[in-house]
């Protein structure tokens, strides 16, 4: 349910309410979805809207709808971690691409879910839950399990603790045995994946090292079911994951922190 209006609340928190309601999947709202997803007044919504596209932060359509603006883009690009770690991942995902024509992505931990920050998505490879900015849970993705995995123990007990989604048939909600693959993830540094977030969709996931080494995102392709061998793929997934991780400082022999 939205958040409605509290007395108080300043008008800064407002404008990132009004913000905060575009989402991968609902990157085009109207004045009506923002009222509704804010929880505000209508004559609010519409004033901090039109303020917010005044200064470029939202752009609004012939068609009276608005979208993110191309100078919140632009701010959002100056982020030093994701952009830092986009720059550096891009050759090896493209490499990794080439080589397998599979969708290829880069994750980072955020909170309790894991937020993809690069893609490069191949025609054919299966439909995907989720887009670049969007998010998904650490339980049953590939890199959402790498990077849970090396979160440290309160988060570890945290997510657990908590209501484990079921998305298919296929996931993984036990708390036991989702300690023991997080457990094998963080002794290896991999994770796979068999249709547990979605159906026909297998992902194969890798960690991702900086310099003293945390383990600061995780890199992944996603497959249809059946169409390669997890075994064959993952060495190509790992040298990738290394590539980056040199690119970031790490080095062989240092040890592996929690994010």
């Amino acid at each position: 349910m939205p958040r409605t209006s509290e007395p108080g609340r300043s008008v800064s928190s407002r404008l990132l309410e009004v913000l905060f309601a575009f989402q991968p999947d609902q990157s085009v709202l109207s004045l009506a979805d923002l009222v509704r997803r804010t929880g505000l007044p209508h004559a609010t919504v519409r004033r901090l809207a039109m303020e917010l596209t005044g200064v470029g932060a939202l752009t609004r359509r012939h068609d009276g709808r608005f979208t993110i603006g191309l100078r919140l883009w632009q701010l959002g690009t100056l982020a030093p971690l994701t952009e830092s770690l986009r720059t550096q991942a891009q050759p090896f995902m493209e490499d990794l691409y080439t080589a397998l024509h599979q969708h290829v992505q880069l994750a980072v931990l955020e909170g309790t879910e894991a937020v993809i920050i690069e893609r490069l998505s191949a025609p054919k490879a299966p439909e995907l839950v989720s887009q670049v900015g969007g998010r998904l849970p650490l339980h049953c993705s590939g890199v959402g399990k790498v990077v849970l995995a090396h979160g440290g123990a309160e988060l570890i007990d945290r997510v657990l603790a908590g209501r484990l989604r079921r998305y298919t048939p296929r996931t993984t909600v036990d708390p036991g045995a989702l300690r023991s693959e997080l457990a094998d993830c963080r002794r290896t540094g991999n994770a796979g994946v068999r249709g547990e977030l979605t159906a026909g969709a297998d992902s194969i996931a890798t960690r991702i090292v900086d310099g003293d080494g945390r383990v600061v995102a995780a890199l992944s392709v996603v497959v249809r079911a059946g169409s390669v061998n997890h075994r064959a793929v993952l060495p190509s997934v790992i040298a990738s994951g290394l590539g980056i991780s040199r690119m970031l400082g790490w080095r062989p022999g240092t040890k592996i922190r929690d994010l």
